[in-house]
């Protein structure tokens, strides 16, 4: 039996003017190669070619591309085909220096103009305009999806929402009927996350959605006669979760322990009554038009409070005298009550646990659960110092997502890489990186369906600890490895069917919504299927296209074959009421979704 025989000849031209490479063919470097071979491959109903001169060309590597749409994933909230490839142009470097310079729509703002669509929206079909409420958490929560689909400022968008996961207020609770507010303090995080971290502290302490949630909104001084003392809420959290955490940290992540081998407490209940003490005196800034009278005064109820103001000082209602804060720090007596809380946004903002306990919150929200010691050093030394200057964002996050350990896939198989993606990352990403069947401008999403089945929208945290705890572990082989794995809190018998229901909604054949508003005459948004129609033809070319986007190369063979093997059998005669092309794409979509490959990010 005679077999084909591919005749590949290279010919090197001797020339003393071309270029010299040391390193492999592929790569790119073909100048001065010719190539001839005995054919290249073309098929029927296909557009590509394989070419001859790809074999040492680089062309047809995906590599950069992998490397690329890896990149992102840790980045953004998903990005298309086309965008991954104008990405893999340039350094990684670069495109963090676009991304740095490109500003946001305000949110605030936003969510006024949502509201403002809707009611009349509301009215023309009938309603009356008494009876529609709001601006209240459903016109935040448009208000951020119309902010997320087809927008370009996609680093600054996926920074806000990490920090919104360690800053954390939520609709959950009396905030939710104040959609302006909470669009305002979004802005806070989005506004601040190209710029330092002491101005964030200062800013998410004044705002009077975060006022109102940890109760130092109205927060009067001492009164002997009536026995009461501040309230102590946020002079706790912005200790414990929004700067240095429960114990002394070493550069490292590592706790600082005492002769005994023990951590040693960052702060005790004297600190609290402390710190309690400089966030007195707090109250409206302004207060909103009303029947009664109310003008702007300390003690006004929050409902009645401008909420994209920052609260003001109320001098008669501040606690005087001196505070004894941390690491020795005495605020001296006499001071204004702002001067007291910039003394107090100090301490902490100075404190040497600021860069270890913010470096690693951010990692595990971009990169990975369990980084390094070394990895959180080197973004711990990011923060403390970058050109003289302490809690620079910007050199955060480029000592994130530019370190080795981020970028390079050596140990990708050890167990410390990686980490479980939150469900809300996964939906983000389909609704980002497939089409969308868009018959209007807006792209409103309630996602309340998909809310209810995972528990997880933009702030809407069950509690101030966020949706999970960063230092949660799983079970005793996570614990045994001394690993955690916070996102698995929410990963449990219910919530992972129900992640898995709504993938087969989003894929199923029938027209279903993957964006969904409520009771406005508007028409859901689907998935838009028919790029992918294209590179259906090929079951290991739907594939392949499919990791590109969702899996960045990391597609097991197991979950491959599986997939090919489910999708091989959808022929062209399967259904004449359907392509077999677009129940091809269904279906591989649906299995690659609700696979491990996609579940978790390394």
């Amino acid at each position: 039996m005679k077999h084909p025989i591919l005749y590949l000849f290279l010919c090197f031209p001797i020339c003393f003017f071309s270029q010299q490479y040391s390193d492999y063919l592929g790569a790119g470097h073909s100048n001065g190669i010719t190539v001839t071979s005995s054919s290249q491959e073309s098929r029927a109903s296909w557009n590509e070619v394989a070419s001859d001169d790809n074999t040492v060309n680089g062309t047809g590597l995906d590599g950069r591309l992998l490397e690329t749409s890896r990149f992102l994933a840790q980045a953004t909230f998903g990005t298309d085909l086309d965008y991954i490839k104008s990405v893999a142009e340039n350094s990684f470097e670069d495109w963090i220096d676009t991304q740095f310079d490109l500003n946001s729509p305000s949110f605030g703002e936003l969510t006024q103009t949502v509201f403002d669509k809707a009611l009349n929206r509301f009215v023309a079909n009938g309603g009356n305009e008494d009876d529609y409420f709001g601006p209240y958490w459903i016109h935040f929560q448009y208000a951020w999806w119309e902010s997320n689909i087809d927008n370009q400022d996609l680093l600054r968008q996926r920074i806000a929402l990490a920090l919104s996961e360690i800053l954390v207020i939520s609709r959950e609770s009396n905030l939710g009927d104040y959609g302006i507010g909470l669009g305002d303090y979004y802005d806070v995080l989005k506004d601040n996350a190209f710029g330092n971290y002491r101005n964030l502290l200062k800013d998410i302490t004044l705002h009077p959605m975060m006022g109102i949630y940890l109760s130092h909104y109205n927060n009067p001084k001492t009164n002997p006669d009536e026995n009461t003392n501040p309230d102590e809420n946020f002079a706790r959290e912005i200790m414990q979760l929004f700067s240095i955490g429960l114990y002394e940290l070493n550069q490292d992540g590592s706790f600082v322990l005492d002769g005994n081998g023990d951590r040693i407490p960052t702060y005790d209940n004297n600190d609290i009554k402390e710190f309690a003490k400089i966030f007195t005196g707090l109250g409206p800034a302004d207060v909103m038009d009303n029947p009664w009278g109310v003008i702007t005064q300390f003690g006004v109820e929050h409902y009645l409070a401008v909420k994209d103001i920052p609260m003001a000082m109320y001098e008669e209602f501040h606690e005087p005298g001196v505070k004894r804060l941390l690491n020795g720090l005495v605020v001296p007596s006499g001071q204004s009550g702002m001067q007291d809380i910039d003394s107090a946004i100090d301490n902490l903002f100075n404190h040497q646990n600021v860069g270890p306990f913010i470096a690693i919150r951010l990692i595990q929200q971009l990169v990975k659960s369990n980084p390094s010691p070394a990895y959180i050093s080197r973004v711990s030394s990011a923060f403390n110092n970058t050109k003289g200057v302490r809690g620079n964002m910007k050199a955060v996050i480029k000592a994130i997502l530019l370190d080795e350990e981020a970028r390079s896939c050596n140990g990708i198989e050890n167990p410390t890489s990686g980490k479980l993606i939150a469900p809300m990352i996964r939906y983000f990403n389909v609704a980002r990186q497939l089409d969308l069947n868009n018959e209007t401008s807006e792209n409103w999403n309630i996602a309340y369906n998909f809310y209810r089945a995972t528990g997880q929208s933009p702030l809407a945290a069950p509690h101030v600890f966020n949706f999970y705890f960063p230092d949660y572990v799983p079970n005793s082989e996570f614990d045994t490895a001394k690993l955690v794995g916070p996102e698995f809190e929410i990963h449990n018998s219910a919530t992972s069917i129900d992640f898995i229901n709504e993938v087969d909604l989003w894929t199923f054949p029938q027209y279903y919504s993957i964006l969904d508003t409520w009771d406005l005459d508007m028409e859901g948004r689907a998935l838009d299927f028919e790029a992918l129609k294209y590179y259906a033809k090929d079951s290991e070319v739907l594939i392949n296209q499919l990791d590109k986007l969702f899996t960045h190369g990391q597609l097991s063979n197991e979950t491959k074959q599986l997939i090919i093997d489910a999708i091989d059998p959808i022929v062209n005669d399967w259904n004449e009421d359907f392509k077999y092309t677009d129940l091809r794409v269904k279906m591989a979509l649906y299995l690659l979704l609700i696979s491990p490959d996609y579940a978790i990010l390394k």
